[in-house]
């Protein structure tokens, strides 16, 4: 059930994302994708390190999936250079 909070959570933190840092490669579109990997991302790290993963609709699952979702376009964006 955690994977879906994901997506749902990284489509949230993509568009999120996307309005914080706009991006003219890949668009909106591209940036949920990345978004929902993010969100993943940051579930899986955020469990693994901090014990605080996307777990269910509540602010520390949201915080985590942006926080990944970002992490996640910062990295995407310095390899596309």
């Amino acid at each position: 059930m955690e994977i879906i909070y994901w997506i749902v959570f990284g489509l949230i933190a993509g568009s999120i994302a996307n309005f914080i840092a706009p991006s003219s490669q890949g668009g909106i579109v591209g940036s949920i994708v990345l978004g929902i990997i993010g969100a993943i991302v940051g579930g899986y790290l955020g469990q693994r390190f901090f014990g605080a993963g996307v777990t269910g609709f509540n602010v520390t699952s949201f915080v985590v999936a942006i926080g990944g979702s970002l992490l996640v376009l910062f990295i995407g964006r310095l390899l596309m250079r």
